[in-house]
């Protein structure tokens, strides 16, 4: 049978078979040995194809059909560890906050950069609208103006007082969504402001979760009752870049790509190149030097906490 993962745990996952039924499943240990180099060789969003076993109460998966995207993270501390955490996405949210706990451009670009690779539309949130002081506003605007600039969609949402939650169902629509974000930056808050009866699941989800190890380190998909799928996952507190080779960083970069074919060699790294016009323009304003020191910091796989 045919059916799309829902929930896991790392040793059991949950798949919604074409029937309509919710099956527990495994997979065969010979699964994880066809070159997947990720700690989780399924994801949630994956499609995929399984065996009902004898006893009924279990099923096994044996097939994983292609995947159109995914989002793909690594430990900094365990750098071989690299984890999907969704796949077949339309788009992904990260919730940002500027304090309590902040997040750094860094983490931002980070992100943005592994959705470009991917081919998933990003947008930012950004949330606890409600704690910011004058000063603090005037930060935000900085910080949305660096991104919208780019091309990127920007909401300031309040979770806790349902500022712009409206905005937020809207993009949600009919669409596969993963939330992500650091720990604590409100993001079930802001789930259980859009889908107020999320909240009355999450029991049901931990009880579930019982069932294997790593129970905080994977994602789940719950239906959206006006149309969609939301795939939440757990805080990030690091994000470490997989699968990006140096020479092809700045594509991922939209202000660079723009400007890269302009540059005087065909294989200028934009960082100490004469007639490098990646340089000119931060130079000259017109690509944000915190955006130039994500890439600098990328390209020298410096510690993805900066």
């Amino acid at each position: 049978m045919r059916g799309l993962v829902t929930k896991s745990t790392g040793s059991w996952y949950q798949v919604l078979g074409e029937d309509g039924k919710r099956y527990d499943c495994r997979i065969k240990g010979k699964f994880r040995t066809k070159g997947i180099k990720t700690t989780n060789p399924v994801a949630v969003g994956d499609w995929v194809h399984f065996d009902i076993e004898p006893d009924l109460e279990s099923a096994v998966i044996r097939e994983l059909e292609p995947r159109r995207n995914y989002i793909i993270r690594k430990s900094v501390n365990l750098s071989k560890q690299t984890q999907i955490i969704g796949a077949n996405l339309d788009q992904a949210l990260l919730v940002v906050t500027l304090a309590s706990p902040p997040t750094s451009l860094g983490f931002i670009d980070r992100f943005l950069v592994t959705t470009e690779a991917y081919g998933i539309p990003a947008v930012l949130i950004f949330n606890k609208l409600d704690l910011f002081s004058n000063e603090g506003l005037e930060i935000l605007a900085e910080y949305k103006a660096i991104y919208e600039r780019i091309g990127y969609l920007c909401y300031e949402v309040s979770a806790l007082t349902g500022k712009n939650i409206d905005v937020v169902k809207g993009l949600l629509r009919d669409k596969i969504t993963l939330v992500s974000g650091h720990s604590g930056v409100g993001k079930s808050t802001l789930i259980n402001a859009i889908v107020p009866e999320y909240g009355l699941k999450t029991g049901e989800i931990s009880d579930w979760s019982d069932k294997g190890k790593h129970t905080t380190t994977f994602a789940e998909m719950f239906d959206l009752p006006f149309g969609g799928k939301l795939i939440d996952t757990p805080g990030i507190r690091e994000l470490g870049i997989v699968d990006i080779e140096k020479q092809e960083l700045s594509h991922f970069f939209p202000e660079m790509r723009a400007l890269m074919n302009q540059c005087r060699f065909n294989n200028c790294r934009h960082i100490n190149e004469p007639g490098c016009v990646i340089m000119e323009a931060v130079e000259d304003g017109k690509i944000e030097p915190s955006r130039y020191d994500s890439y600098l910091s990328i390209y020298h796989n410096e510690d993805s906490r900066a």
